[in-house]
């Protein structure tokens, strides 16, 4: 009988570590703590509709708007208890891990200056600030505190964009290295397809969205051009943009196309609000083939036999295939982002790098270099 008590001891001590000595085991126990900053940004469903998962609990939730909450809140039977009128005493009271921001991108910054002190970490809606300089600043707090500041875009949890990262890597000799990328993002326009009021308010407000399709819908480009490009600055940047209907959105661009050059590729970025259809699509040409992500599971591939084939993409595995997990793991340390990864503050300070220069360019009517941009 002393094997099993040895066995026991050894079972014991084995918890014992996991449990005091692993912090991350000790932490999976349990939900994590989250804060949720606005519910101006209609993406906001996305945390709410999951509320009641129970892999993390909404401790909090920042909002001035008391209709606007109970409207939401209503909808997912959440309390009205969890609302707070401002960040601060939502943080005070609540003492979240982590905080998801859904507010204006132009208060993006204020979130990151409020949470970065109190070392609570951040995952922000697309894209991570209304211009570079904020970008900067809340990169700068972030180190300075040692948090995860992350940028969520949808396109970051499609299946189809990662099995072409991976066959673009593991069929070298069948596409060759990229030479052109074609993002199409957007839809008919934000009043045409009826978001939330509050939504369409400051989407059209140049001073909150720093610009018109061409942020809203330019970022995802731009975010997987840096991330298919491996984390590359491209060397100029070119934009042109429309107010194609100005009766509707007459502060802001509704088209943009913006034309990145890298030393040897090019990236073309059809940001609009005025496709017949809603798209988030990608074409990755190579030199010798081409694969094209339909949607996020739906692909066209066509290597050098010139014969294209129809695939369909496997969903991601957990934790890559849901944002606020994957939030939970980088928190927990169980992941560290490249620097080049979708959500990462590299890949999104180059973002924002990319869109300053667009506005920049489509101002002046001529190309943009980027070392006129100093980065950190």
């Amino acid at each position: 009988m002393n094997w099993i008590k040895t066995l026991g001891n050894a079972c014991f001590f084995t918890m014992l570590f996991m449990v005091f000595i692993n912090p991350v085991y000790a932490q999976e126990e349990k939900p994590m703590r989250i804060g949720v900053v606005g519910l101006v940004h209609s993406h906001v469903h996305w945390i709410l509709n999951r509320a009641s998962d129970g892999d993390f609990e909404i401790v909090g939730i920042a909002e001035p708007n008391q209709e606007l909450a109970q409207r939401f809140l209503s909808r997912y039977d959440l309390p009205m208890s969890l609302v707070y009128p401002t960040i601060e005493e939502m943080l005070d009271q609540t003492s979240p891990q982590a905080v998801t921001a859904f507010n204006t991108i132009r208060d993006h910054l204020a979130v990151v200056e409020l949470c970065a002190p109190r070392g609570i970490h951040v995952m922000v809606e697309k894209p991570l600030a209304v211009n570079l300089g904020d970008a900067l600043k809340m990169s700068r707090l972030a180190k300075k505190h040692n948090i995860h500041l992350l940028t969520n875009y949808e396109t970051t949890w499609y299946g189809s964009h990662h099995l072409a990262k991976q066959m673009l890597k593991q069929e070298q000799e069948s596409f060759g290295d990229i030479r052109k990328l074609v993002v199409h993002d957007g839809h008919p326009g934000p009043k045409e397809i009826g978001v939330d009021p509050e939504f369409l308010e400051w989407l059209a407000d140049p001073y909150y969205n720093g610009a018109g399709a061409l942020t809203d819908f330019g970022c995802y480009g731009a975010n997987l051009s840096t991330w298919l490009h491996h984390g590359a600055m491209p060397n100029q940047v070119v934009a042109v943009t429309q107010q194609i209907k100005p009766d509707i959105y007459p502060n802001v661009d509704d088209e943009a196309t913006i034309i990145l050059s890298y030393d040897k590729s090019q990236t073309i970025i059809q940001a609009s609000w005025n496709w017949n259809y809603n798209r988030k699509d990608i074409e990755i040409y190579g030199q010798s083939g081409f694969i094209k992500c339909l949607n996020g599971k739906d692909m066209e591939v066509m290597r050098t036999n010139n014969k294209v084939e129809s695939l369909e993409a496997p969903m991601l595995k957990a934790p890559f295939h849901d944002p606020f997990v994957y939030f939970m793991a980088v928190v927990r340390g169980e992941i560290i982002p490249d620097p080049s990864d979708l959500s990462s503050l590299e890949n999104n300070l180059i973002v924002m790098t990319i869109l300053q220069a667009a506005i920049t360019s489509a101002k002046s009517g001529e190309k943009f270099d980027l070392k006129d941009l100093k980065q950190e």
